[in-house]
């Protein structure tokens, strides 16, 4: 099972990709603890891309940024990635250290403990940032496929 959405590069893109993301894992038989890991994740990957991102560049569709999730199995354990991207920004994602006292800054320490692991990749003009989450093998290879890209406006 996976799916690309293009989103407008705007806030209400976050809850818009949340519906499709749930919608998908639960059809495809993921639990619910995993379904909620799963939006927080791309909650946050998508948060990020909103502030500090700028959309994606030519050749693709005016203001927009991609969410994309696939669930599978490799050498019998389950997956699920998770990847937003976009037209990059002056630097890289990186976990920060925000003090106690500050209102944001923990989304990727956030994602690193949920995720088995997570990265970034970048190819020219174009960033994304991925996590990988670990599900069950029956999990992984339930439900519906679905291959062909969305385009969703909020």
């Amino acid at each position: 099972m996976s799916r690309a959405v293009l989103l407008p590069h705007a806030p209400s893109s976050v809850s818009t990709a949340r519906r499709r993301l749930c919608s998908d894992l639960r059809d495809a038989g993921l639990q619910s603890a995993r379904v909620n890991d799963a939006a927080l994740v791309l909650s946050e990957l998508l948060s990020n891309a909103l502030r500090h991102a700028s959309p994606l560049p030519d050749p693709f569709p005016p203001d927009c940024i991609e969410a994309a999730w696939s669930v599978g199995t490799d050498d019998g354990d389950g997956w699920l990635e998770i990847a937003v991207t976009d037209g990059g920004a002056a630097t890289l994602p990186r976990i920060a250290r925000p003090s106690a006292s500050a209102l944001g800054g923990r989304g990727l320490d956030i994602v690193a403990h949920i995720a088995a692991k997570w990265g970034t990749e970048v190819d020219g003009g174009v960033t994304t940032v991925w996590a990988v989450l670990e599900v069950a093998v029956e999990e992984a290879t339930d439900g519906p496929v679905v291959d062909e890209p969305e385009t969703a406006r909020a």
